[in-house]
């Protein structure tokens, strides 16, 4: 599984655009940019929200999320033994 860096990266390169172009076109800095698909900083959602837009990709294609994918959560509220399945 690639990290986001790679996938913001590879969305960039598959639209064929530079660091440049895409600093032009949505108003992020190209340094930025460069950090994130270098996996040095996390974009906040509202950045991710902006590239998305841009590559013409939902927000779970950008980052290669599964939405049908389940997380167990183990219930430390109370004292039962019960686990929630919460869907993503």
């Amino acid at each position: 599984m690639k990290n986001y860096g790679e996938l913001l990266k590879e969305h960039r390169k598959t639209k064929g655009k530079s660091l440049l172009e895409v600093e032009k076109a949505t108003g992020i800095s190209n340094q930025n940019l460069s950090r994130w698909e270098q996996g040095k900083v996390i974009p906040s959602i509202a950045f991710c929200e902006i590239l998305a837009d841009y590559y013409e990709v939902t927000l779970d294609e950008l980052v290669d999320h599964d939405s049908s994918k389940k997380i167990n959560i183990s219930n430390s509220f109370n004292n039962n033994s019960g686990n929630m399945n919460i869907k993503f």
